[in-house]
């Protein structure tokens, strides 16, 4: 969401005549203004010792960057599911269920080769945009505020959360009907582990960026 520029304003003609950070902090506060949107426009000025006060660089959205952080993500996706995939076919080979419905040995070879074909083909181009993208990061601090950046990492979030409480959800369901067997068991770990590490992961890049944004 873009900064309200009047409250931008205002924090700049604060800054010009003098006032402090943490006084302009508590005016706004007590004016009724969150603590993000103050936050936010406090950052947009560099704390540097100058007569007027020195405007941080904004991240802008090009066509460049919109497909680098598509792909990133597109392939973290695939990566994730091709993964999961592969386990669940393993799992299901090694723990067989004769009451469950069981794919033809074909199709389940083709699965496993599918999932491996995605994993050998998507996750190595994921691990260099990654690469890529923390060098540029380190490089120029300004493009951790990129809009397409945040708006995917939050898509991201709460595509793992949604599974993680499904996995839970499921799992306790499966508990209270006396179901839980180690085929079951494992796919759920399987799920969890996937969501849950993309979920940390994910959540500590977005605290890094409040860090790196705190005035």
């Amino acid at each position: 969401m873009a900064l309200n520029e009047e409250l931008k304003r205002f924090v700049k003609d604060g800054l010009a005549q003098g006032a402090t950070r943490d006084r302009i902090e508590e005016v706004l506060r007590g004016a009724g203004w969150g603590g993000a949107d103050v936050q936010g426009a406090l950052a947009s000025y560099a704390e540097v010792e100058f007569p007027i006060p020195v405007p941080r660089p904004q991240p802008y959205l090009s066509a460049r960057e919109a497909f680098m952080y598509l792909l990133l993500f597109a392939t973290l996706y695939t990566s994730a599911f091709s993964l999961g995939r592969l386990c669940f076919q393993l799992i299901n080979q090694t723990f067989s269920d004769p009451a469950a419905l069981q794919l033809a040995p074909e199709f389940a070879r083709q699965a496993i080769r599918w999932s491996v074909a995605y994993l050998i083909v998507a996750f190595p181009i994921f691990l260099a945009l990654s690469r890529r993208v923390g060098r540029e990061l380190a490089a120029d601090p300004a493009k951790r505020g990129s809009k397409v950046r945040r708006w995917l990492t939050y898509m991201t979030l709460f595509v793992a959360a949604a599974l993680l409480i499904g996995d839970v959800a499921n799992l306790v369901f499966s508990v209270l009907g006396g179901e839980l067997t180690a085929r079951f068991l494992l796919k759920v770990l399987t799920v969890g582990g996937i969501a849950g590490t993309a979920f940390w992961y994910y959540l500590s890049d977005l605290r890094r960026d409040e860090v790196e944004q705190r005035p």
